[in-house]
């Protein structure tokens, strides 16, 4: 009996103690959360790409030539003409347009950035095609002595505004991220785009032309597998934000999905002593004409290895500093020429500042000698 008390007891609390906080199951509700203005943006590569071609296109150009092909007169037998047996054919002349290679806007005045061996050619005209088919007459050329780079000048229309691409650049490149190639490849088919990753930084390549017999040895470039053709040349390589990291130079013959880049901070160099300068390339100079001689070769002839100095320029840093012919350059800068790379002292020259005076190391008569050297422009 005692048992069954307690029980009643326990249902009646139970009951007493549900009606006092009304904890029914239609009350067991869960609490709903606030509504919230966060939104979230799926982005895609594709949206990513799409986005960079549609703000970048517009400031993408092709690069023709316009020349007057001439054939030379021939000469003809004709034996059913006994008053003029041989007779000769004058020569014709034909007018040929070529799209050659690529280039991009980097002023609204009219400055066209392109590589150096795509107008290598002194004697042809050149022309700018725009993404809209408007036709410009390359008026000037800049050709940079040291660097596969070139300015080209036009004169814009006002119903036809020019729009530059920004400028990124190519410090913070890392292996792996997105790039994006427009161009003309094969000099055919304008407004061309391409992606694909930074493959390779660093790199030390030898560029050339298929239209010119020009090369040139270059460094630091950056390496992609972007398909790039002949006629991408000179055209943008762009990040996923629409910026120039470099601009395309050259591509492997030897492998596929291999190419290559200059990268953008030397353009913007070239860009900022173009326009301080006014207008024309300015570099350090030296004045010397120089062989190298590697370690084996200087071994072989009992002499140093380094800058072997083949002449010297009258007037110039080098001939006031007192270096002569004959005298082997060791050290620029207390920078140790091995003599290995054609290129090694014009890129230490490079690097250096007009006006900066510079501790040079020479071999003479068997005798090492430190020079100061004043280096001056190249325009002077």
């Amino acid at each position: 009996m005692k048992r069954f008390a307690l029980l009643i007891l326990a249902l009646i609390f139970a009951i007493f103690i549900g009606q006092k906080f009304n904890l029914t199951p239609a009350n067991l509700k869960t609490v709903p959360e606030k509504p919230t203005n966060t939104r979230y943006e799926v982005v895609s590569e594709e949206s990513i790409i799409t986005k960079v071609v549609a703000e970048s296109l517009a400031s993408v150009v092709t690069i023709g030539i316009n020349a007057t092909i001439t054939r030379a007169d021939t000469i003809r037998i004709n034996p059913f003409n006994k008053t003029n047996l041989i007779e000769k054919i004058p020569g014709t002349s034909q007018k040929v347009e070529k799209n050659i290679a690529s280039g991009f806007i980097i002023d609204k005045s009219g400055l066209i950035i392109t590589n150096k061996h795509v107008v290598a050619d002194t004697t042809l005209d050149y022309q700018v095609i725009t993404s809209d088919d408007q036709k410009y007459k390359v008026e000037k050329i800049y050709r940079d002595p040291l660097n596969d780079l070139a300015i080209l000048k036009i004169s814009p229309s006002p119903s036809h505004p020019l729009k530059p691409l920004k400028l990124g650049n190519s410090r913070d490149l890392k292996l792996g991220q997105l790039v994006i190639a427009i161009g003309t490849p094969l000099g055919e088919f304008t407004n061309t785009v391409t992606t694909g990753i930074v493959s390779g930084l660093g790199r030390g390549i030898t560029a050339g032309s298929p239209y010119q017999s020009f090369v040139e040895k270059l460094d630091n470039v950056i390496q992609t597998d972007a398909a790039i053709n002949p006629g991408n040349s000179g055209g943008p390589l762009l990040d996923s934000k629409g910026q120039v990291i470099g601009i395309n130079t050259a591509v492997s013959e030897l492998g596929q999905n291999i190419a290559f880049a200059i990268p953008v901070d030397l353009i913007k160099t070239l860009i900022t002593n173009f326009n301080n300068n006014g207008g024309v390339f300015s570099h350090p100079f030296v004045g010397v004409r120089y062989r190298m001689v590697d370690s084996q070769t200087a071994v072989l002839d009992n002499t140093a290895a380094g800058a072997y100095v083949v002449e010297v320029i009258k007037d110039s840093p080098a001939y006031k500093s007192g270096i002569q012919e004959g005298d082997t350059i060791i050290e620029f800068d207390n920078q140790k020429i091995k003599g290995e790379n054609d290129q090694e002292l014009t890129r230490l020259i490079a690097n250096k500042k007009i006006g900066q005076t510079i501790t040079v190391k020479i071999v003479r008569n068997k005798q090492t000698k430190a020079l100061q050297i004043t280096l001056e422009s190249t325009n002077k």
